[in-house]
């Protein structure tokens, strides 16, 4: 299941809690982020331990275009969990909003 762009800044605009990950690298995070959490997609089979509890939540996933983010979700949901969002467009759509 994915989300807009547009869902997902309403969201953020409205103050709510989400648990938003960022699996671009570092460097991309720095210099723009939207808050989320950082787990480089290369190293999300390592810190799943991270997102412990969260596999019945809602878990959104976003990228620079979505291809990244892409493959989080499938990994994410490979590891029992149950509702993993991505972010269509990534960060590309989120700031040409």
């Amino acid at each position: 299941m994915d989300i807009t762009v547009q869902e997902l800044k309403e969201r953020l605009d409205k103050g709510e809690k989400l648990n938003l990950f960022d699996v671009r690298e570092p460097d991309e995070y720095e210099a723009d982020n939207i808050g989320a959490t950082l787990i480089p997609l290369g190293d999300l089979s390592y810190r799943l331990d991270e997102l412990d509890g969260l596999q019945d939540e809602e878990v959104i996933v976003h990228c620079r275009s979505g291809k990244r983010s892409g493959m989080a979700q499938q990994i994410l949901e490979e590891n029992g969990f149950n509702n993993v969002r991505n972010v269509i467009g990534g960060m590309l759509s989120y700031r040409a909003q």
